[in-house]
């Protein structure tokens, strides 16, 4: 087995203790016994007496058992003498899923006494029940019915403490014997240990009695179950009790008194609040082993000042919990402290740690989770269940809670619409009411009612307060109706809102959509079947087919599975490799092109359904799983049978796909088939896979001819052979079982909204597999139909949403399925979108405005809801109300008024009635409002005025508003002086309501300011007059401070002609929506000042003249709105900007950009210009010169360009008489503007000669020219290049360069390409000063350009040249010679203006016959003639340039310096040698030819010190003097070599060999002795004669 972890070493995964075969029978046992009477237990009292405080605790338990496994439920009686207090063993149940709980505790009394208090507690023991208890609940909990029972009352301890009995582990041949189990017990109610207490006080005894409950409870200490033993007669039973009492009863004293020190010296700690101490777990978390899918909850307690705080760690990692929300739950309250974990899988199996920390230290509490997964013989289902007969550990706690919570939404999301790729996102603010922070709502999002869970396409936030849903890259298969719901317990709220995913643009022009929602069905080790959606869109042109693409996980390679396209929306994928994971995606085509491809399918493993079923059951956490190992014997290899129940599971006209079951024989090795074909009334059958056998059983048939009937039969083989085959198939006809469906009928618009319509249809006949529909629009008479859905929907019924308001559309729908999508419906009848309209709501808040003798004054509220149409008027009823009953409802008017305020006639002085208020509308009458409190008619004879009415808000901003209300009817004693406004935030108490002005109104209106965005807010009007201050309105429905998106304000504008308007927009108009305006929130009575002009959603409040009487406010409200309304202010300041506005409008002025100015042009021409901002096509211009206007002529060019604004006027040249002023006249309609320029003395005379040189240079450039003068520059190289740019060149110009007046011959003529003429100096030196000139020319004239490089100008080359040359030198290099060390260095020329310095050790050098330095070529050098250990040291070269020093260094010491003077040893040794070797001077030649018979007579020169030694060779070999030849040595210095007859005899190589202690040299001559030829001819003869003799 592999190795698992410390807490779970001793638990297989199926641990056995809780599916061994004692399970079943233990729980038919228990079944059995539960159907007898449970005895009664008598029980008995006890009293405790404590202090003067006398408290009687008394407790009887006089147990008995009547079977081995019933529990019954006892109880025990207090009796106190002041007070009497209950407590009670009881077994809480937490809902209905859960099982009862019940124990039976049996307690004798005894009575004992301390000094002045006595304890008494019996006790008896539990009964060894362990199965059955085992199989009674998950855990036992035990509560207290009041939390505020001081410790020293609570004595419910009933075990004294003992060692945890080590749990054991039953084997196989003890399965059916019970065992010890101890079973742990903890409390289930958390009233008694974190309840809000009001004092400090009760909160430390609740504290402390936690504590004690702890210690009896936690650890599961105290209670044990034994074997059952069932008893052969009660006496004997009981006598087994009697032996165990005397010990139990004094384990128990003793715990009792550990239990009571334990909490007073916790109390003691709990109270010492002012001094610090380190954190301490009182209780530290439990370990747990649980099951999949149940909650588990971690709890400790912990003490120390200041309050610690406390984290939890899964693996020593902190838990987020809002990064996994719903999975954890953290609690914290008065030192208790808890952590829950929600449905628990595999991946919660850890070790999970408790730091508590604070001021004074931190300290960590462990506890393990470990998470099985339930295998056996018990339906997984009972995990839900809460039976009785569920085992131990299965019962989940539901979560739920007493009272109901008020979920609402703010801020909501509304219907979106993206495009594919975008990034879409979704969020609502949720507020719960009440806010109960250890209460945490659950956040569901569905998608068409379907659960959302994160992935990477999805991602989910909740920050607590707003929940948020992010669509990463949106697709078609994220269109749907969304809906939020928020959970708290068994109640939920949801909101819902769609979301609209169009396509992206295509890549091709006129390609379709791309294909959605693609899935893998029936997966299996050879082929997968790939389904998908047809889009909506498909580019203007029938999809021919869709290609599908399949990619293996893990690589980015798409590989294309069919090679012509393939119309039905499912396709058989074969090829795929087994055990190998694919993904796929599907891409669409028609004759325009190939669309973008869907969004990838999920992953899908190419193996058979049981092997993935078998991965999916193992646990992948790395200590859950097993590693098993199966050995078998080698079998005899099995032909296989026939494969059963082969059959067509789907027939289309590209393939068939068939699916049968494995042969019940086929040995132990694995098996594979082949798949056989022939036409249906044939026995030619054909193997379809004649290569390779198919591994799973199933296989899709391609190639087939359409429309033939085929039967088709399988195979299996393994090592041993192939079988017999299966049963032939009916004959199947190639073609699509699945029809396309027909077009839906009956397509029916209605109104929705101002910007959606609801179609409904009929589902077309015998449609089959229905995917969806698709729905499209079309304005009428535009003949564009565009998709309203891109997502296939379900049902007859959907909302299209984003049309325009007021525009009329069609609709058509087309059905889709597998086979593809039907024909379009018969277009609907046109539809103008608006919004539905229907009866208003009720009005509501009726209240009395004044009251008679016989007569009242109604006002109420407009309704909520006006319908989608203008209210047109209110119906009001009344009745008696006698004696608190209510009579029958009468009719107050019968034509419907218009005002909210009615006086009601002809009623009853002092009888009470109550009203009732109806709202009309077109669509009808309203539903009358609830009944009005009653009100007594009766004469009102207050002398304060009474309410003000109609108090409505408007031009809400998010830091303004402006309240409007109407003067109360009922004015009291004495005329109204003014209002009061009073408002207060709307949650605010009665006691915050605040007064906006301090002095009271005149005028029925107010601006209030000073709003806090987002808060909402209720106001009320007080009206007084010289008696006081009258009642106040009615409260106003809660106003949010906010500016709604899309709100406009009034604008004031004034036109070209300067009329001065209002203008008002509003794009959220309905069909009866009108502009209302007003001056001072009251309407406008008189026209004359004011013309209204409304063209479709604008208004236009035009100033016939304004004035002083036109002063105001000026508002406008659009009815039939939300609330759309807006003002303006026109004051005595803004009226003074209108009218200055009004009368630049009137009388308007060319706006100028820049003013005149001038400028001289190229040729010398001089360029009056000025340029307005704007000129109309009409706008001219007059030129004007001394007051005199002057005209377009030879010497005037004057030119107007009315897209610009440009105007100028060009002269060819100032003259002296041109002296003076200028001025350009513009106007354009009725705008006009001037501008001047003043040409007059220095100015003039200044622009003049400026004009003149630019007209010279203009000439000058028309022939060759110099655009950039003769300039120089030092090339890398260290050479001097002079160079100069130029311009206008053709073939016959020549350029000659001159130096000091004398021209240089340039070898090579200069092509001009580049405009650029360069003159080389190599090894630029003092002899190359001068001055240079270029010279230009050809038959258009000539130009020239002069450098002087002399005494300055050449010194600065000079100092370029020595710095280029400083720089290209080379590092210091160290040589060795036989003189001594030479340092040196290489530069690319050398000039005697670099000066060259030697630094040794910082030390200059002072130069010597054994050091000095030179220069050889382009090398400088430094030589150290016969070095010593002084020369060793760092040596610098120093180059000056004339302006900086450029520096190289070398290191002659250490190595270097050794290396170096063993190196000039060697050399200077050699150099010995080879002066001291034995050498031959000269003297003798390479060759002599000589005559037989002559003296030959050769001599040379040889040198050595020591004197050589001389020897002679002839042909190689030692040769000596004789008589013939003498050879001489005389002084060691001449050597001769005579021969004084040579002979033939004589010739050959004859060599020289001096030689002494440094060497030997040889030296080299021929000798060549001939006969003269009349001789040679001669001796032939002779020769020959004697010859003759002799034959």
């Amino acid at each position: 087995m592999m190795s698992l972890p410390f807490y779970q070493r001793h638990h297989e995964h199926y641990d056995r203790a809780y599916r061994h075969k004692a399970l079943q029978s233990t729980l038919n046992q228990y079944q059995k016994e539960t159907k007898s009477k449970s005895a009664v237990y008598a029980q008995g009292s006890t009293a405790y007496t404590r202090g003067s405080a006398a408290y009687r605790h008394a407790s009887a338990a006089d147990f008995s058992l009547a079977s081995s496994a019933a529990y019954s439920h006892g109880s025990s009686a207090y009796d106190l003498e002041s007070a009497a207090y209950s407590y009670g063993s009881t077994a809480y149940d937490h809902s209905a899923a859960q099982s009862k709980r019940s124990a039976a505790y049996s307690l004798d009394s005894e009575s004992l006494s301390q000094s002045s208090a006595a304890y008494s507690h019996g006790s008896e023991s539990i009964n060894k029940l362990a199965a059955a208890y085992r199989l009674g609940s998950e855990a036992y909990s035990l509560g207290l019915k009041d939390s505020n029972l001081m410790i020293e009352n609570q004595s419910y301890k009933m075990s004294p403490k003992a060692k945890r009995a080590k749990q054991n582990f039953v084997s196989e041949d003890k399965e059916n014997e019970a065992m010890d189990y101890s079973v742990p017990i903890f409390t289930g109610r958390e009233v008694s240990i974190s309840g809000i207490t009001d004092t400090e006080e009760e909160r430390i005894k609740e504290s402390a009695a936690y504590v004690a409950k702890r210690n009896l409870f936690a650890t599961g200490e105290g209670v044990s179950v034994s074997k059952v033993a069932k008893s052969t007669s009660e006496e004997e039973h009981h006598e087994k009790k009697s032996r165990k009492v005397a010990i139990r009863e004094s384990a128990e004293r003793v715990a009792l008194k550990k239990t009571l020190e334990d909490t007073q010296a916790f109390h003691k700690k709990l109270n010492q609040d002012k001094l610090l101490h380190a954190p301490e777990f009182i209780i530290e978390p439990r370990s747990h082993t649980v099951w999949e899918k149940q909650n588990v909850k971690f709890r400790c307690s912990v003490a120390g000042w200041p309050a610690p705080r406390v984290t939890w760690y899964k693996n020593n990692v902190p838990i987020d919990v809002q990064t996994h929300p719903g999975k954890y739950i953290i609690e914290s309250r008065y030192g208790l402290h808890s952590l829950e974990i929600s449905t628990c899988d595999f991946d919660d199996t850890a070790q999970y740690r408790a730091s508590a920390m604070n001021v004074k230290g931190e300290i960590s509490a462990y506890a393990s989770l470990v998470v099985k997964r339930y295998k056996g013989e018990i339906d997984p289902s009972l995990l839900y269940a809460g039976t009785v007969s569920m085992p131990l550990g299965f019962g989940v706690t539901p979560h739920g809670y007493a009272s109901r919570f008020e979920i609402s939404f703010v801020d909501k999301f509304d219907v979106a619409f993206g495009r594919e790729g975008e990034t879409m996102s979704l969020g609502c603010t949720v507020v719960i009411s009440p806010d109960i922070k250890r209460f945490k709502p659950e956040i569901e999002w569905y998608r068409n009612g379907v659960l959302i869970t994160p992935s990477k396409w999805v991602q989910m936030h909740w920050s607590g307060e707003r929940a948020s849903l992010t669509l990463t890259h949106a697709n078609k298969e994220d269109e749907g109706l969304y809906t939020l719901r928020v959970v708290m317990g068994d109640y939920y709220e949801e909101y819902s809102a769609y979301v609209f995913v169009r396509d992206a643009d295509a890549e091709i022009p006129g390609a379709p959509g791309a294909p959605l929602d693609v899935q893998c069905l029936d997966a299996n080790k050879d082929y997968v079947i790939v389904s998908w959606k047809q889009p909506a869109v498909d580019g203007g042109n029938p999809i021919l087919g869709y290609f599908i693409d399949r990619c293996e996980v893990g690589t980015a390679h798409w590989t294309q599975c069919n090679e012509t396209p393939v119309k039905f929306a499912r396709f058989p994928v074969t090829g795929l490799i087994e055990g190998r994971s694919y993904i796929f995606r599907v891409r669409a085509v028609n004759k325009a092109g190939i669309s973008l491809p869907s969004r990838v399918s999920e992953p899908v493993a190419a193996l058979d359904p049981a092997d993935r079923a078998r991965l999916r059951s193992h646990p992948s956490a790395p200590w859950t799983g097993q590693i098993i190992v199966t050995e078998e014997e080698p079998a005899e290899g099995v032909v296989p049978g026939p494969p059963t129940d082969l059959q067509v599971t789907e027939a289309t006209k590209n393939y068939v796909v068939l699916s049968w079951k494995p042969p019940g024989q086929r040995g132990h090795e694995g098996i594979m088939y082949f798949v056989e074909k022939c036409i249906a009334g044939t026995e030619d059958w054909q193997r379809v896979n004649t290569e390779i056998p198919v591994k799973s059983p199933r296989f899709a048939v391609f190639d087939l001819a359409e429309g033939k009937s085929y039967c088709f039969r399988v195979r299996c083989c393994n090592s041993a052979g192939i079988g017999e085959p299966s049963e032939a198939t009916e004959a199947t006809v190639v073609d699509d079982k699945l029809d396309i469906p027909k077009a839906p009928g009956r397509i029916m618009p209605t109104r929705n909204t101002d910007t959606s319509v609801v179609v409904t249809w009929t589902e077309p006949p015998d449609a089959k597999e229905l995917v969806g529909y698709y729905i499209e629009s079309s304005v009428v008479g535009s003949g564009r139909w565009e998709p309203c859905n891109n997502n296939p929907v379900k049902g007859t019924r959907f909302i299209c949403h984003g049309l325009v308001n007021g525009e009329k559309y069609i609709f058509r729908v087309r059905a889709v399925n597998a086979a593809g999508l039907s024909e379009f419906s018969q277009d609907s009848e046109p539809i103008e979108v608006q919004a539905a309209i229907a009866a208003p709501s009720p009005p509501y808040d009726i209240t009395i405005l004044e009251s008679v003798r016989d007569s009242m004054v109604l006002g109420w509220k407009q309704p909520k809801v006006i319908g989608g149409t203008e209210i047109t008027g209110y119906y009001v009823n009344y009745r008696e109300v006698v004696d608190g009953v209510p009579g029958k409802w009468m009719e107050a008017n019968i034509k419907a008024i218009s005002e909210r305020a009615y006086r009601i006639q002809n009623l009853k002085e002092n009888m009470v009635y109550q009203f009732q208020v109806a709202a009309a509308n077109l669509a009808g009458v309203g539903t009358p409002s609830l009944p009005s409190q009653p009100f007594k008619c009766e004469e009102w004879t207050i002398a304060v005025p009474g309410p003000p009415h109609d108090v409505t808000c408007t031009e809400v901003r998010k830091d303004s508003l402006v309240l409007l209300w109407k003067e109360p009817v009922y004015t009291g004693r004495s005329p109204i002086v003014g209002y009061y406004v009073d408002m207060k935030e709307t949650e605010a108490k009665e006691e915050h309501w605040k007064s906006v002005n301090e002095k009271p109104l005149q005028k029925k209106f107010l601006k209030i300011g000073g709003l806090k965005q987002g808060v909402s807010y209720v106001f009320r009007v007080r009206a007084t007059n010289q008696a006081g201050v009258g009642k106040p309105s009615d409260v106003t429905d809660p106003v949010v401070a906010e500016t709604r998106p899309g709100t406009k304000e009034v604008v004031v504008d004034v036109d070209d002609n300067g009329v001065i308007s209002l203008n008002f927009e509003c794009d959220q108009m309905s069909p009866n929506s009108e502009f209302v305006w007003s001056k001072n929130y009251e309407p406008i009575a008189d026209d004359s000042r004011l013309n209204i002009d409304t063209k479709g959603g604008k208004s236009k409040a035009i100033f016939k003249d304004l004035g002083e009487d036109d002063l105001g406010i000026y508002s406008c409200v659009v009815t039939d709105t939300d609330g759309v309304s807006s003002s303006h202010t026109i004051d005595e300041e803004e009226m003074k900007r209108l009218l200055a506005l009004s009368h630049e409008r009137k009388f308007p002025t060319v706006p100028l950009a820049s003013e005149l100015a001038v400028e001289i042009l190229e040729k010398g021409e001089v360029r009056f210009w000025l340029q307005a901002e704007k000129l109309s096509g009409n706008a001219k211009a007059n030129f004007v010169f001394n007051d005199k206007e002057i005209f377009n002529g030879e010497k005037y060019k004057m030119k107007v360009d009315q897209k610009t604004g440009l105007v100028e006027m060009i002269m060819d040249k100032l003259e002296d008489k041109d002296e003076g002023t200028y001025t350009f006249q513009l106007q354009d309609g009725k705008a006009t503007n001037q501008s001047s320029l003043v040409l007059i003395g220095d100015v003039f005379k200044k622009l003049q000669d400026e004009a003149d040189f630019q007209r010279k240079e203009w000439h000058r450039k028309q022939g060759p020219h110099f655009v950039d003068k003769l300039g120089w520059e030092v090339t890398d190289d260290c050479n001097v290049m002079l160079k100069c740019k130029v311009a206008n060149i053709k073939k016959e110009t020549h350029i000659v360069w001159y130096k000091d007046d004398r021209e240089i011959m340039v070898d090579e003529e200069h092509d001009f390409k580049d405009g650029v003429c360069t003159l080389l100096i190599s090894e630029f030196s003092k002899k190359d000063a001068g001055t240079y000139e270029v010279i230009l020319k050809d038959d258009r004239g000539k130009d020239s350009t002069e450098l002087q490089l002399k005494d300055t100008a050449f010194a600065d080359l000079m100092n370029e040249v020595c710095r280029r040359i400083a720089l290209s030198a080379t590092d210091l290099k160290i040589q060795s010679t036989a003189e001594g060390i030479r340092l040196y260095s290489y530069v690319t020329h050398y000039v005697e203006d670099l000066r060259v310095g030697w630094v040794h050790n910082d030390t200059q050098i002072r130069f010597t016959d054994r050091v000095k330095t030179g220069v050889t070529g382009e090398q400088i050098w430094l030589q150290i003639n016969e070095p010593t250990p002084q020369d060793k040291g760092r040596y610098t070269m120093e180059l000056f340039d004339g302006k900086t020093g450029h520096k190289k260094t070398v290191d002659l010491s250490g190595q270097a310096f050794d290396e170096a003077f063993a190196e000039f040893q060697r050399l200077k040794q050699a150099a010995i040698a080879e002066k001291n070797r034995a050498r031959v001077l000269g003297g003798l030649p390479d060759v002599v030819t000589i005559q037989e018979g002559k003296a030959l007579n050769l001599s040379c020169t040889v040198w050595g010190d020591p004197t050589p030694e001389v020897s002679w060779l002839k042909n190689e070999k030692s040769f000596v003097s004789d008589a013939n030849c003498i050879l001489k040595y005389e002084s060691g210095k001449k050597v001769s070599f005579t021969i004084s007859t040579v002979s033939t005899l004589d010739s050959g190589k004859y060599s020289i060999v001096v030689k002494n202690k440094y060497g030997t040299e040889t030296s080299d001559v021929t000798v060549s002795v001939f006969i003269p030829e009349e001789e040679r001819q001669s001796q032939q003869q002779k020769k020959n004669e004697d010859n003759k003799t002799k034959a």
